[in-house]
């Protein structure tokens, strides 16, 4: 199992109402049409994910996200593949579709921003609140 960590926060202005894309960034500003972005100040960019776990992804394993706000958690699947960049520096976007960019982290997603729970994304949208993203991908 190969297994990265993000912590971010969150910021008065996440809707996390995107119909395809969910997406975590080191940015430390969120504007209203940020509708996909439900964490900011990220510890990570999707360059700064191990070597290790960016192969895992390029050849197409499945990758596993958990969302965690205090006691709540939610959790979605998605998988690398390899046309995967991954060398991005602030953002992380998790895609429904199978389009890749610099930003893409994983395609083929079950969920998006809107299919976050919703105690979740009203938590997020206190700048004090922090978040714990895990990333897993097993073998």
């Amino acid at each position: 199992m190969i297994r990265e960590r993000i912590v971010c926060w969150g910021h008065e202005n996440v809707r996390a109402t995107h119909k395809s894309t969910l997406e975590f960034t080191k940015e430390d500003f969120l504007t209203p049409r940020g509708d996909c972005i439900l964490c900011i100040k990220a510890n990570k960019g999707i360059r700064d994910l191990s070597e290790e776990f960016k192969k895992a992804l390029k050849s197409g394993k499945k990758l596993t996200i958990k969302i965690m706000v205090d006691e709540i958690e939610d959790e979605l699947t998605a998988w690398g593949d390899e046309r995967l960049i991954l060398d991005h520096a602030t953002s992380m976007v998790v895609r429904k579709s199978e389009y890749i960019d610099s930003r893409t982290l994983a395609v083929r997603a079950d969920k998006a921003a809107r299919d976050i729970k919703r105690e979740i994304v009203e938590k997020l949208k206190n700048p004090e609140q922090k978040a714990v993203i895990e990333l897993i991908i097993e073998d």
